[in-house]
Formats: structure tokens, sequence, C-alpha cells
């Protein structure tokens, strides 16, 4: 599951050096930020279609498991779908949106300030508004950047197809088969173009606060996923998975293609006989030297999944199988957990676009302290049931008993890591926020990819693929625990101690709950009973330890659910 370069420095204008001041007033504007219940009504109708398409992953990789098990097969084909991993956090988790929703919430401002007479006083500046000598600013920066990305990415997808060999090589030198790791690649390349363009597309319709398309992608891909793995199996075997693969990037496009076409109409022929005079100044928002500590960042953090994957393959067969499906599983809290934050990006980044730091830094601490609560309560719901959460999903067909027991013991390891990722996704986003290049994230990233190589290497000959699940989780850790410190010191003026106060209060909540689960855990025999009961006990006694604590968030919360129930009786 994955599971992601930021914009040089924009154009003179309020944003050309250290952070703007607010205006005088507040400045209304079609573009102002939405309320609360914009966010509100944006994170229930994303979260519903993540929680569809995290239901169909799920589904997805139970299919696979159950027709191909975890064996030689199986880590050819994951082997392959390193690309499409890697490609995804780049092209639609990360890069992509870290670049180019600043980039659309600044023209998106410029052309608000263009409609309500706001305009900066040189006519060069009064072209970036689209004032009447000008052009739309997300029209030409949509002409000067859609074409050339395109490309860019056909290139780059064809060149992954050529290299396959020496791509599976390089990913996995001992893996068992890899003249069918190498014809899966080449299908799987193709994902390079489909998710780059869905990526973009996504940015695009979330700078314009259109959520649902974007949310819908993962429904698309993994629905064509299956089909095809179905359709196909029999006469392909586990190519057709990664054909399935290569097909549903594409479903992507087509999934949000009537939104992106309503939101950013094809420009008028007056517009592109202008477009040349203004397209290199569009396209200096999403290129050079903004673009590149984005793209380092991004890289850094999704070569974890190729420094675990390089580790296992000299590992018995089926190592690499068990960490990704624990990895997969372990991974949905995070998923969920940064709902908020995927729908509140764009309200940061245009809140920093029209220089309201202090609204910007609120929302960030509001979010960390709510991504967190997720996440643990997840996390402590997985250490205590990850053996009958594993064998309702996987264990039939040929994922047997042992399989289960591997792969949740690994899922317990993943599990300690998840508030680091989900800490790590959330405070690297302010950092790309204001369209200004910043190297730090990718230093911090780049420490904990060293270390996680460093602890891998070390523990994986020892601990096989729970060394290197607990190398991924110390190396993740430590890129949330640099970020945080950072982000006060370089960005937000964001009140770190208060912050990691109501961390820790929330992390020893889900120890509470962690341990009341694991405890209650063999009272029943059931799998399915034992996984239910767990949905009840795990909440119940990490909101008892949490109020208890006083952990952020958890009091209000409660207060608010409890005056609800009041109210409706």
């Amino acid at each position: 599951m994955t599971t992601a370069p930021t914009a040089p420095p924009p154009p003179p204008g309020p944003h050309a050096s250290s952070p703007p001041t607010a205006p005088p007033g507040p400045r209304k504007s079609s573009g102002s930020a939405p309320g609360g219940r914009f966010v509100a009504r944006a994170a229930a109708a994303t979260a519903v279609l993540t929680a569809v398409g995290s239901f169909l992953g799920l589904l997805r990789d139970q299919t696979v498991a159950h027709l191909f098990g975890a064996g030689s097969d199986t880590d050819a084909f994951l082997v392959s779908w390193t690309i499409p991993e890697f490609a995804a956090t780049i092209l639609i988790e990360d890069a992509m949106a870290l670049v180019l929703v600043p980039a659309f919430s600044l023209a998106l401002s410029r052309r608000a300030a263009g409609r309500t007479g706001d305009r900066p006083t040189t006519g060069e500046d009064a072209e970036e508004t689209g004032g009447e000598t000008g052009e739309d600013p997300v029209r030409a920066l949509l002409a000067a950047t859609l074409p050339r990305l395109l490309l860019a990415l056909a290139c780059a997808a064809g060149t992954v197809a050529l290299l396959a060999p020496l791509v599976v090589r390089a990913l996995a030198p001992g893996l068992a088969d890899p003249g069918l790791a190498v014809v899966c690649t080449r299908m799987t390349a193709l994902t390079v173009l489909g998710f780059g363009t869905a990526g973009y597309f996504s940015a695009a319709l979330r700078a314009h606060r259109s959520f649902v398309p974007p949310a819908t992608i993962y429904v698309a891909y993994n629905l064509t996923i299956i089909t095809t793995v179905l359709f196909l199996h029999d006469r392909w075997g586990v190519r057709a998975a990664a054909f399935g693969v290569a097909a549903g990037s594409l479903a992507m496009v087509l999934a949000q293609l009537p939104a992106f076409v309503r939101h950013l109409p094809v420009r008028s022929r007056r517009a592109r006989d202008r477009r040349g005079a203004r397209a290199p100044r569009a396209a200096a928002l999403v290129a050079g030297t903004v673009l590149a500590p984005v793209a380092v960042f991004a890289l850094s953090r999704q070569s974890q999944v190729l420094v675990e994957r390089f580790l296992a393959s000299s590992l018995p067969p089926g190592a690499i199988s068990h960490l990704n499906y624990a990895q997969k599983v372990a991974q949905l809290p995070m998923t969920f957990s940064l709902l908020l934050c995927t729908v509140t990006f764009p309200l940061v980044a245009r809140a920093m676009a029209d220089g309201q730091t202090e609204r910007a830094r609120r929302r960030v601490e509001r979010d960390l302290v709510l991504a967190a609560l997720v996440v643990l309560l997840g996390a402590a719901y997985v250490v205590a049931y990850a053996p009958q959460i594993i064998e309702l999903l996987f264990q039939r067909g040929a994922f047997d008993a042992a399989d289960t027991a591997a792969t949740a013991s690994v899922m317990r390891v993943y599990a300690v890591g998840l508030l680091g990722h989900c800490l790590a996704g959330a405070l690297v986003r302010p950092f790309f926020s204001t369209g200004r290049p910043t190297w730090y994230p990718a230093g911090a990233m780049a420490v904990g990819l060293l270390l996680t190589i460093a602890a891998g290497a070390l523990t994986a000959p020892y601990w096989g693929v729970h060394g290197i699940a607990a190398a991924n989780a110390a190396g993740i850790t430590t890129t949330a625990l640099l970020l945080l410190r950072g982000l006060r010191t370089r960005m937000l003026p964001i009140k770190v101690r208060r912050v990691t106060a109501g961390l820790a209060r929330l992390a020893l909540a889900a120890t509470v709950a962690g341990a009341a689960g694991w405890a209650a855990a063999p009272l029943i025999d059931s799998p399915l009973l034992t996984a239910l009961a767990g949905g009840l006990v795990v909440p119940a006694a990490f909101t008892a330890a949490a109020l208890a604590v006083r952990a952020p968030e958890v009091a209000t919360l409660f207060t608010a659910v409890t005056r609800r129930f009041r109210h409706v009786r």
C-alpha cells in the first residue's frame, strides 16, 4: 500500500521571499478557505471511498493469495510490483501531490486576486493574476506542465520495460525465478504512465476542492486487477496479476477524466495563441530547484521497500510475500489516519499562499493529533489480533496456516512503526506547501533510510523478516522525529512540546489497549468472533486509558459523541 517534488521559487509576488505577511484584513474572495463543514464532508466522502478501495485491495490480495499462495511465483510478481508501488508513492501519494497542490493553489490564489481587483501593480504580475492583458494562471499552469509530463512519463515507462532484466537483478538478486519477474516487470512498467497521469489529475482536482473523483481511483484500480486475475489466471498464471496492475493504472485515469475536464476545460483558441508567452512562467512553479527536493524525499521514502525486498530475496522462498501481506494489512490504519491530511493539505497550501501562517499552524497541529489518534488505535488492534486478522483474510487455498503464523508475527513488528509512518506522511506536507525549495525533508528521510539499511543488514541474518520489519520501523520513526523538530525551526512555529506530550499520551493509551486486546484474544476460539470482539475491546480500553491520561482530542470527541447521543434520545 502504499502507498509518493516541490515547485521552484514562485514568480515575483507574495511568496517570492520569506513568509509573506497577511493582508491588513480578512480577504474575501471566491477562494477563501472552506469551513469545518466542508472539511468534514470532504473527509467523510474520502473516507467512505477509501474504505471501499481498501476493502477491494484486501480482496485483491486475498484473490492473489488464494490462487497463487506464497511462493516463488508470488515472489516474482511482487518484485515486479515494486515498480507500481514505487510509482504510486512518487506519482500519486507524495511527490506529484506535494508539487502540484501548492502550484495549483497558488495559481488559484492569483486567479482569485485578479477577480476581486486585488491585483499587482506591474504589468508582468497582472498577467499572472489573469488580468485583461494576461491569461488564466490555472490554465497556463496546465498547458505548461501536462504535455511535458505525459512525454516524460511515456519515456520513463519505456525505459523501465527495456531495462527490466537489470531492474529485477538489482531489486532481488537472489530471486528463484528471475525470468518470470522480468516478464511481469515489463507489464507493470505501464503503471509509470498511468499513475503519473492519475496523480496529476488528483492533485489538480484536490486543489480545486474536488475530492470525490481522486478518492475513487483505488476502487477502479483494484476492481480492474481482481477482474483481470479471475478471468486470466488459468491461462497466464501470475502474469495475469501483473497485467491487471497495468490495466488498473489506466482505470485510475479514466475514473477522474470527466471531473478533470469539467474543472480544467480545454483552453480557447485565443488562449492557445498566447500560450507561448506565459507557459515558461507557469512551468516554473513545478520545475527546477523545488522539484528536486521533493523527488529525492519521495524516492528515499519508497526505497525502504526496495531495501526490504533486496534483503528478503536471500531468505527462504515466501519471505517477500510474508513481508508484503503483513505490510499491506498493517498499514491500513495509517491510510485512514492520513485521510484528514489529504483533505486539509490544499487548505494548508492555500493558507500559506495567502500568508495566513497562524491558521496553517493550527490546522497542522490539529491534524497531527487526530491522525495519531486513528493510527495508534489501529496499531493496537493489529498487535492484539494479528493472527485472527491474517487467518480471516488470507488462510485459504494455497495460503496455509504456516503462512498465516509467519505473516501475523511480521505484522506485529510492522505495527510498531505505524505512528512513524503516519507522522512522516503528515509532517512532510507543510514543508512543501509554500512552493519554496527545502532539502530538510529529504535529509531527514535519508537519515532514516540509512538506519533502515544498516539495521536490516545486521538483523536479517539472525531474525529474518522480523529484523527487516524492525529496521523499517526504526528508520521511519527517526525520520518522523527529525521532521517534527525541523518543522518548528524552518516552516511553522508549531508547539513541539505540546504536540509530543499529546502523542505520548495517545501512545500510552494505545499500549494499554493493545495489551487488553492481546489478553482477551484467546478467550474466544472462533477467529471471526474474536476479531469482532476485539473491535469492541480495543476501542473501549483505548478510550478509557486516553481519558485517564487526558490525551488530547479524545475527551473532546467523547464529549461530542455523548452530547449527540443524549440529543437523539
